[in-house]
């Protein structure tokens, strides 16, 4: 029975050495001083010359990361319509349940104001 483990110890074994290993490489072997050319901002590789034109408005971010919510609760959509068949009618009213708080929380979003452009 322990013979089931020991891939799983290994893997985390190697797991938890891969980031300070390669940390400590990447310590020996980059350069220790800098000059000034490397330590400059710069952008697709030209240099900047003046200040940003204007500030990035935050709405886009929230209209990004509720896009990313509701899409990714989507995705669990997918493994109840593999097992369709076999859930019956439990399945059914889970995932019922599951629409019913994802078209929730969409208009909750909606009637906060989050997906309006204008401002």
């Amino acid at each position: 029975m322990a013979s089931y483990y020991i891939p799983i110890g290994l893997f985390l074994v190697i797991a938890l050495l891969i980031v300070p290993c390669t940390m400590l490489i990447g310590k020996l072997f980059r350069p220790k001083r800098y000059d000034s050319a490397k330590l400059r901002p710069y952008e697709c590789g030209l240099d900047i010359y003046e200040a940003p034109r204007g500030k990035v408005s935050v709405h886009f971010y929230v209209v990004a990361v509720v896009f990313l919510v509701f899409d990714v609760e989507t995705v669990f959509l997918l493994p109840w319509a593999v097992t369709f068949d076999k859930l019956g009618l439990f399945g059914f009213i889970e995932v019922i349940v599951f629409l019913v708080l994802l078209v929730a929380a969409y208009a909750w979003v909606w009637a906060k104001g989050a997906l309006r452009w204008e401002e």
